[in-house]
């Protein structure tokens, strides 16, 4: 499943859709947690994007080791091995920041339904969690992306 389309490497299609979602999802993260009167606005955009990350991510990931293994069977160089190893951490963050990302999105909305009696305390909590989370997610995007395109096109 994540080997080959059309004769074309998955991962060469489907990592460009990790690149543009995992960023995305942290910034509408951080936008979500800290701008609380443009939550109404982001709710469903927020949670599109959360899953389309996740599985872009997860879609990457694993067709990435699919390549390594067909190109490189066991051996691999030094900058695949550092850049598996990013993509290694991206995963759980970001699948990790997804859930966070869901849980923000129906705290709010259950605070604004039973207008503004909700869970407080945990709106803030996990505002805080999701913005560490994303400032992770969005550093490991890039250093997954750059140690890539680093061990395809060189230096």
């Amino acid at each position: 499943m994540f080997d080959q389309i059309f004769g074309l490497p998955v991962h060469a299609l489907v990592v460009h859709a990790a690149v543009i979602f995992a960023p995305l999802l942290a910034a509408l993260s951080i936008a979500y947690a800290v701008l609380p009167r443009v939550r109404h606005r982001l709710d469903w955009a927020l949670v599109a994007t959360a899953l389309a990350a996740l599985a872009s991510v997860f879609a990457a990931k694993e067709s990435g080791e699919r390549l390594e293994h067909r190109m490189f069977g066991g051996r691999v160089s030094e900058a695949i091995e550092v850049h598996s190893g990013f993509a290694e951490t991206l995963l759980p963050l970001t699948a990790l920041l997804t859930v966070v990302s869901l849980a923000l999105v129906w705290l709010t909305r259950a605070r604004r339904s039973s207008v503004g009696k909700g869970p407080r305390a945990a709106v803030l909590v996990a505002s805080a969690v999701a913005v560490i989370l994303a400032v992770a997610v969005g550093y490991y995007a890039v250093r997954t992306g750059h140690t890539g395109a680093t061990a395809v096109w060189g230096a």
